[in-house]
């Protein structure tokens, strides 16, 4: 199990964070790419330098034990981990707090903590991991509400039952993802679904939200993962039959799948698992053109060998992470199995890498570019609590797109988040792009943008650019998000996308469900 107390300000846990070399890199290239010559370096905040207003309600007798309201449990519950997260966290502003935290282990208790809140006139704020950069978890809920509970599901834990014949098992849903590998090791099984937020994610909370995890194709999200689901809702638990497949109609975990803890709490999950791979192979090849790089990604795509990995990374997001500095793009290839010699498909995929310009390198200079890679994709989170107080803007959007109008997409969605940059702070930026997942009718690519903000004003100014870039996306035929989730934060550009007659189909099913309308107001509903 994992232990100690999770940061209300940053990534992670207590005593965790950027190392100084990292600081130091983060200097050097922030100081050169945008002009800043000061790096302010205060303490993070405390717990007692926030004005918290004093809880509005008490739990009932019954529910007292697992009941908290100190400070720092309701500042952790506050918020989660993206850029707005942040400052507001940095300028000790905590304008939506939960008012009482509770912490169920039974799905009695989580039916109780709904009736309490129903009676109380309260909003429920289901909380997994609490890594939501997109306001999933934030109790923003309005002036409807007499009060706001969070339900965090982190005493719902283990791994209850394991079939190995079918290669599945039955999880509790607030099982972090390391201590569930960790109880299939023994039986050379896995997830095999390693999203950023591995450390903290939960089981419950990467279903609701859509999870993406680390392989770039084929069982990219949890969707592929979810064999059935049980969720409380404020009208009672609800499963669906444990099947390999079934074509009985609308599927239900497909409507609980993404709903953000909307119409109830998943409290179990029968997930499909898989073998531990033994054999693996990497490689990796630079390009001079991004889009003969994006083209070569097509092309292994659509081969059907299926890589684990087959991620594409401009060649200045690779020069800001130090993983190389020679400007050209990083294509990373990778196959595992557990039961086959992976070496003739990544044959066959470097043959068509090379037949669209790629330079596949046996000197292992690339491949040192890998794992400088994957170890500064692993490291990210834990820089913004660093470049916060410096006043640089650092996000990212998640998108998707079909092949045919990727070219577009990607020029006019980089131009336009660039040109909002410079509306916004007066400066010049960087955006860059890489693929995070792709497949055979269109990639992911995942957007980064670095500014210079003013301190003062960086709520204001990243509101700008949010602005700017996920209309951009829209408007080129995009999606705002690919896995991060809606929340609150992109709930204006998942509505502008989704079919009004989906959305009052959904509106109607959560009322069955939730009569009271307690669940997560304002995220996902019709």
């Amino acid at each position: 199990m994992t232990e100690g107390r999770l940061k209300f300000w940053g990534w992670g846990w207590e005593g965790e964070g950027a190392t100084a070399a990292e600081i130091a890199h983060l200097k050097r290239t922030y100081g050169a790419a945008l002009d800043i010559d000061g790096f302010p370096d205060g303490p993070p905040p405390r717990a007692d330098e926030f004005d918290l207003p004093a809880p509005r309600l008490s739990p009932p007798p019954a529910l007292e034990a697992i009941c908290a309201s100190d400070p720092h449990t309701r500042l952790v519950h506050a918020m989660g981990k993206s850029l707005p997260d942040a400052v507001r966290m940095f300028d000790r502003q905590a304008p939506h707090l939960p008012d009482i935290v509770a912490f169920p282990e039974t799905e009695e208790q989580v039916l109780a903590v709904m009736d309490w809140a129903a009676g109380a006139g309260a909003a429920l704020i289901p909380f997994g991991g609490g890594s939501s950069v997109v306001g999933g978890v934030e109790p923003k809920v309005g002036d409807g509400y007499a009060a706001a509970i969070t339900l965090s599901t982190v005493r719902m834990t283990g791994v209850a039952e394991i079939d190995r014949t079918s290669r599945a098992a039955r999880i509790r849903g607030g099982t972090r993802v390391p201590d569930l590998e960790a109880a299939l090791k023994p039986h050379g099984l896995t997830l095999r679904h390693f999203p950023q937020s591995f450390p903290m994610a939960t089981v419950g909370g990467m279903i609701a939200t859509r999870s993406g995890g680390h392989f770039a194709m084929l069982y990219t999200h949890i969707d592929d993962f979810v064999e059935s689901l049980r969720t409380v809702t404020p009208a009672g638990a609800m499963e669906s039959r444990r099947l390999p497949g079934s074509g009985a109609g609308p599927s239900p975990d497909r409507f609980v799948i993404g709903s953000e803890g909307s119409v109830g709490v998943i409290t179990e999950a029968w997930l499909r698992l898989q073998d531990k791979p033994v054999h693996r192979a990497n490689a990796a090849a630079a390009f001079d053109d991004f889009h003969a790089a994006a083209e070569a990604v097509r092309a292994v795509a659509q081969s059907g060998l299926n890589p684990a990995n087959c991620r594409l990374v401009d060649g200045e997001e690779c020069r800001i992470n130090g993983v190389s500095d020679d400007g050209r793009h990083l294509l990373v290839l990778g196959f595992e199995s557990a039961h086959a010699d992976v070496a003739p498909a990544m044959a066959r995929a470097k043959e068509l890498v090379q037949d669209h310009g790629g330079k596949v390198d046996g000197s292992g200079h690339a491949e040192g570019a890998v794992g400088r890679w994957r170890t500064a994709f692993i490291r990210m989170p834990y820089f913004r609590e660093i470049v916060t107080p410096w006043g640089v803007l650092n996000d990212t959007f998640e998108t998707s797109i079909t092949w045919d109008r990727f070219p577009e997409f990607h020029r006019n969605v980089m131009a336009a988040t660039r040109a909002a940059i410079r509306a916004a702070t007066g400066r010049d930026g960087i955006v860059t792009c890489r693929f995070t997942h792709v497949y055979p009718d269109g990639p992911a690519p995942y957007f980064t943008l670095h500014g210079k903000a003013d301190r003062a004003r960086m709520m204001e100014q990243w509101t700008i650019v949010k602005q700017a870039a996920s209309d951009a996306v829209i408007d080129n035929g995009g999606t705002i998000t690919h896995h991060h989730a809606v929340g609150r934060d992109h709930q204006p550009w998942y509505e502008r996308q989704r079919p009004d007659l989906f959305g009052a189909a959904y509106g109607a099913a959560k009322r069955a469900l939730d009569p009271a309308g307690i669940m997560n107001p304002g995220v996902i509903v019709g």
